[in-house]
């Protein structure tokens, strides 16, 4: 084998691990150490004749990193080096190496902590931080401090925070090995890209073959829809007569994966069209110039919605070094970029670990097997997000994975066995016991692929159950159906059946009717009532539509499986329909059941009625009606509440008996409350005793307010009221006269001018504290004098005042002196 850059520093290596129970090695893209480190570890004497495992992060790097170190050893992949991916695994007794990917490192730990059988883990290129080597990396410590402190750790890398990682691996030794990279120009746009991605990176293809005559292209662009849509592009220009053009992404079938990364068999020159799968680990054959669009896309899982959805955004300068760097593995190359160097310097410097914006459902489960129930119990170079975390506790709790302490039930157990996502095992073990294992098997096999429908006119159409249809031979006019996917969605379907033992059906599928209810199972969340115009209420309380009129659109109930999350009503992109009677009976124990007494407010009365509830969906409900009496009157106490106190029938001597009692608190603090904020804070001390059997806006007008508030006061201050508030006053004409309490601070009296002859002074209420207002007024019922001063009125005023009325009115009776004179009612006094 030709020498690499990571041969030089691979003693080193040996010697840190002979003394040191982890390492951190960080090494640039084409130093070899994938390929290289895992073979020259394999004989040391530590090792002791164990196995390496290898946890590579995509499974294409898995295989080809197995394929490369076979092909060293000049042996076939699954004799001493061998792989476990997802659908595919190569290994046999020999088997010393295991590169791994996905959950396989973790079901290695679940099935033996200790990991007896092997002597070394690596984790390479941890800087990608996927969410199963974040796992498998603290469950691996807790392993090694609690199990077997023998047990090897070596973290591998590109780029990476070394500090920080070293620390966590109770400070580690780092050793750095430089790569070997050819020069690599790198082109910038001039300006911003302001038209279609596909179509600028499509020029700029035509752009790069026309100045580089030679060696092939690697192109990323954010995912397979970009990549078929550029691949079209080409193809209109045909492109693809003198050059190969191969798309490489995470949905191709293992052989065109494996196609897309050898050279081109007729020796054209070929054009790669990449996702970020071949960011690192892969070396493309062949590739000197990359074109690097500048995005990514990466799922976000949102606590608020419980929704996971792809999102793209701009590379980090990490991975847009990545990228750049696959032009100079060969020798040198080129590479352009579309996006302008001011907009370069503005690129964040790593990604966001994957563990920060996950669906953490599977990990949480897995933590629950491991006996975890607490993410702090473990260590981590970053912790989940708590939000996340609570959320996938209850989903887990809510498909009885986990119980109300967070430890695994049996049921749990199981799916964790299974290594899917708990929402797919748990449906498919619900549907095994109803005979439906097969066309759970094929849903969950649909789910995790790219739809395999493509429709007429660009037509989303969002019912499961066409898929489903597709999937089992159906023909169906107006779609076209991807047949190499098809394929290996069925393939799929079969792994899911053999890891939960159900048997291959012999008849053709046909329980299509049964999608929405194996949906349901999977997501119980997402069952979703309709209402009106394609829009819909989900279990959890959330908004969600179907933006086209299609079939579904009207249908009374749903389960949705993939929903997006922008807006306040998410769009609905896959569902099935289910039915009342299904939903009933399957989720019975999640029922429940609830009486409620509330106000109409439209119809002005209380009413009763009983509902069956699954969340926050009524599936039931009725009218009660004879409810309890005293629900009612609560229900009714809780109307005024809302509405204010103007809903009860306020007489004019209810008004003026809480105004009393407001001008009392005035002069004495401690005098019962009775201004609205009070009444309103303590209905149901004063208010609420006396509605018992009414139930109708009509009924209240039948309360005696002021009879009502009389109660809050005690016999001795019903006296003290009267006394020091009452309700009139008699003046010396002998008419009783009512006192305004309206402004509490200053009562008032409105008394014509000459039934107060005589009276000296301003009468007092308040026990004699507090002196009355008195609108003395003309024969007429006008205001003639406002004062609180009768004694100053007499001797001052009342001369210009009499002179006034006396003019006006010359018939009525105007004395000279009108302390003395005889008060009266009359135009004149009696004689």
């Amino acid at each position: 084998m030709s020498e690499l850059p990571i041969d030089k520093v691979v003693p080193s290596l040996k010697s840190t691990l002979s003394v040191r129970n982890s390492a951190v090695l960080v090494a640039a893209p084409g130093a070899g150490k994938t390929t290289r480190v895992p073979l020259a570890l394999l004989n040391e004497p530590w090792l002791n004749g164990k196995k390496i495992v290898m946890l590579e992060p995509r499974r294409l790097a898995a295989r080809a990193a197995a394929h490369y170190m076979s092909s060293a050893l000049g042996e076939p992949t699954g004799a001493t080096v061998g792989y476990r991916v997802r659908m595919d695994t190569k290994v046999g007794p020999n088997t010393r190496i295991e590169v791994v990917t996905e959950g396989v490192l973790t079901r290695m730990l679940q099935v033996d902590q200790a990991l007896e059988g092997v002597g070394l883990i690596i984790f390479d290129e941890f800087h990608e931080r996927s969410l199963h080597a974040d796992l498998g990396l603290a469950l691996s410590l807790q392993t090694q401090q609690l199990l077997r402190d023998e047990l090897r750790l070596l973290v591998m890398s590109a780029t990476l925070e070394t500090d920080k990682v070293a620390k966590l691996l109770n400070d580690a030794p780092v050793i750095r090995s430089e790569g070997r990279v050819f020069p690599v120009q790198t082109l910038f746009t001039q300006q911003q890209i302001e038209e279609k991605i596909e179509t600028a990176v499509a020029r700029t293809i035509f752009r790069a073959l026309s100045e580089q005559k030679e060696g092939d292209l690697l192109v990323f662009l954010p995912g397979a829809g970009e990549i078929n849509r550029v691949r079209r592009l080409l193809e209109e220009q045909n492109l693809s007569r003198t050059i190969a053009i191969t798309p490489l992404h995470g949905n191709l079938s293992l052989e065109a994966q494996d196609a897309a990364i050898k050279r081109s068999a007729d020796g054209k020159r070929k054009i790669v069209l990449s996702t970020s799968i071949a960011e690192s680990s892969l070396t493309v054959e062949g590739v000197h110039i990359v074109i690097d669009s500048g995005r990514m896309r990466v799922p976000r899982f949102s606590p608020r919605t419980g929704m996971t959805r792809l999102e793209t955004v701009a590379v980090s300068r990490a991975s847009a070094d990545q990228r750049r760097g696959r032009a100079g593995r060969l020798g040198p190359g080129v590479c352009y970029r579309l996006w302008t160097e001011e907009e370069d310097r503005m690129l964040e410097e790593s990604g966001v670990p994957e563990i920060r914006e996950a669906d953490l459902a599977p990990f949480v489960l897995e933590l629950a097997s491991w006996g975890v129930t607490e993410p702090d119990e473990l260590l981590w170079l970053d912790p989940p997000p708590e939000a996340a975390y609570q959320q996938a506790v209850q989903l887990l709790q809510q498909l009885g994975a986990i119980d109300q302490t967070g430890k695994p039930t049996e049921h749990g157990r199981r799916l964790a066995s299974a290594g899917g996502h708990p929402r797919l095992s748990h449906m498919i073990v619900r549907a095994a016991k109803l005979g439906l294992g097969p066309e759970a098997c094929m849903l969950a096999a649909l789910l995790g692929e790219r739809d395999l429908l493509r429709m007429s006119g660009g037509r989303a159409e969002v019912d499961m159950r066409l898929r489903m249809e597709a999937l089992a031979g159906v023909e169906l006019p107006g779609y076209t159906v991807d047949h190499a996917l098809r394929r290996r969605i069925l393939a799929e379907a079969q792994q899911w059946q053999q890891s939960f033992d159900i048997p291959r059906s012999g008849e053709r599928i046909r329980h299509f009717d049964k999608c929405g209810l194996l949906l349901a199972f999977a997501y119980p969340d997402r069952i979703a009532k309709g209402r009106s115009g394609g829009r819909f209420l989900l279990r959890n309380g959330r908004g969600a539509v179907i933006t086209d009129l299609q079939v579904l659109s009207n249908s009374p109930y749903l389960a949705a499986a993939e929903l997006d999350d922008i807006g306040a009503d998410s769009r609905i992109q896959l569902a099935a329909p289910i039915e009342l009677p299904d939903m009933e009976f399957y989720f019975k124990e999640e029922l429940i059941t609830e009486s409620s007494v509330a106000w109409d407010r439209e119809l002005r009365t209380v009413k009763a009625k009983e509902q069956v509830r699954l969340g926050a969906l009524v599936i039931k409900e009725r009218q009660q009606s004879a409810p309890d009496a005293e629900a009612v009157a609560a229900a009714l106490t809780d109307a005024v509440r809302q509405e204010g106190l103007d809903l009860l029938p306020w007489t004019k001597q209810a008004r003026q008996y809480q105004q009393r009692n407001r001008f009392m608190q005035e002069i004495d603090p401690a005098w019962p409350s009775m201004d609205e904020e009070n009444l309103l804070e303590t209905l149901d001390e004063w208010l609420l005793p006396h509605l018992v059997g009414m139930r109708s806006g009509n009924d209240l007008q039948r309360l005696q307010v002021k009879a009502v508030l009389e109660l809050m006061l005690s016999w001795q201050q019903q006296r003290i009221l009267e006394d020091a508030a009452p309700t009139y006053i008699t003046v010396p004409s002998g008419s009783r006269i009512p006192v305004d309490y309206t402004d509490s601070s200053a009562p008032a009296i409105a008394v014509r001018l000459q039934e107060v002859f005589g009276l000296l002074r301003t009468p007092s209420i308040g026990n004699g504290k507090i002196p009355v207002i008195l609108h003395l007024l003309s024969p007429a019922q006008r205001p003639v004098q406002v004062t609180r001063d009768l004694e100053s009125f007499w001797s001052t005023t009342y001369f210009e005042v009499k002179k006034d009325l006396k003019g006006r009115y010359p018939k009525h009776y105007w004395p000279e002196d009108p302390l003395v004179a005889m008060p009266t009612s009359r135009v004149r006094p009696r004689t």
